[in-house]
């Protein structure tokens, strides 16, 4: 049912112009800290709010985050099981918002959105299309998690008047199609960037000073809120290999990042070439102390760190497809450089010290990243989706 009249819209050639909008916004939590999907979201929906009124439904939503909007939290029982949580969260969402919105825009799981963002590997594609032992995939026909996980990406993803799947890359999507089939539509909408304030240095100077390490030093860079995932050990053995003026800066290694190092003799003689950082919703003075991010990541369905270490001007290293779907948007060795494979630690350390010593390829990666940037910009983001908005409706109000 169309719940904002049409005398509201003007027909252009580009297709319906938009009045204000009241948009409910579900995701799981909202706030930059939570990771690079969480802060697609933040981003997305500053971006949309200077022009429409947004609501947002989520478990948490961080008290640091700059972006305040309006909440509603949908909260569960902390020890109930993750499967039935989800459950819950699904049918409160939909139940919050149906009707009351122009348009749904869901980050979760679930059958809530008109707008359905998929950010990570389909559960689907997981479980039915890639191999799997013969036993663990039988015991998934009985498991009550992994069939609730099923039916409700089903729901999410089945073909409807006025809904659209949205995958964040070309990875997703391609795993969309496999898993649901060739004529699933699924339009490909990625992650966005801000190009930062101008800074005069002295952050970056002031940081390096605290951290005890001097203007020579060359410092590498991984934020990730799961750094042994987005490929730390894999980091951690190219710095083992690379002269002591290479350093190592982790955003968001918490206490068992710090005691997996402690822990393993090899990286033990490493702990004072390395800081770590708790996940904060402030990474910028961390971009502007670096001189290299890598990227190593072992599961990316795009990647947000290297394309926001882009924004900062730093040169990116990064893993290939389909261990990262941002590769699929860089130019290897011109925007960014593309690992043969995420755990290849000689050849990081190789591409690091290559990149440290050869000015002029340096500067090329620089530039080439900052292409990649203004080829994702917020506010070319927002109106990809303005557009799917628009078509929603319209699809919607001819049912």
């Amino acid at each position: 049912m169309l719940r904002v009249k049409l005398s509201s819209y003007i027909i252009m050639p580009v297709g319906l112009f938009m009045n204000r909008l009241k948009i409910a916004f579900v995701v799981d939590r909202f706030g930059n800290r939570f990771g690079g999907a969480e802060a697609y979201g933040v981003e997305l929906m500053r971006e949309l709010a200077q022009a429409h009124d947004i609501t947002v439904f989520a478990r948490d939503y961080d008290e640091a985050c700059d972006l305040r909007l309006p909440f509603v939290p949908l909260r569960s029982w902390s020890h109930w099981p993750s499967w039935i949580r989800v459950l819950l969260f699904a049918w409160r969402a939909r139940r919050a918002t149906r009707g009351a919105y122009d348009i749904v825009h869901s980050h979760m799981n679930g059958w809530c959105g008109d707008i359905e963002v998929v950010h990570v590997t389909p559960v689907r594609y997981n479980w039915r299309v890639r191999p799997l032992p013969v036993v663990k995939r039988m015991l998934s026909y009985i498991s009550l998690r992994v069939q609730t996980y099923l039916n409700l990406e089903a729901r999410r993803v089945a073909s409807r008047p006025g809904h659209r799947t949205v995958a964040v890359s070309g990875l997703i999507a391609e795993q969309l199609r496999q898993a649901y089939g060739s004529q699933l539509s699924c339009p490909i909408i990625s992650p966005g960037v801000a190009r930062p304030l101008e800074s005069d240095g002295s952050q970056r100077e002031q940081l390096r000073k605290q951290l005890g390490w001097a203007d020579d030093d060359w410092v590498c860079l991984l934020v990730a809120r799961n750094p042994l995932r987005k490929g730390l050990p894999t980091v951690l053995k190219a710095l083992a290999q690379l002269p002591e003026h290479y350093k190592l800066l982790v955003v968001g290694g918490n206490a068992s990042i710090r005691d997996f190092i402690q822990k393993s003799g090899e990286f033990q003689p490493l702990l004072n070439r390395i800081h770590l950082v708790e996940a904060t919703s402030d990474v910028a003075p961390y971009y502007r102390a670096a001189d290299i991010y890598v990227h190593p990541t072992l599961n990316d369905s795009f990647g947000m760190a290297p394309l926001e270490a882009m924004s900062f001007d730093l040169p990116v290293i990064l893993s290939p497809s389909p261990w990262c779907g941002f590769a699929q948007y860089v130019r290897d060795g011109q925007d960014a450089v593309v690992l043969t494979h995420p755990q290849d630690h000689e050849q990081l350390a190789r591409f690091i010290m290559q990149i440290s010593s050869d000015a002029v390829w340096r500067t090329r990666l620089i530039q080439g990243g900052s292409e990649v940037v203004d080829q994702h910009s917020w506010p070319r983001i927002a109106n990809q989706y303005l557009d799917l908005y628009s078509a929603v409706m319209a699809e919607r109000a001819g049912a």
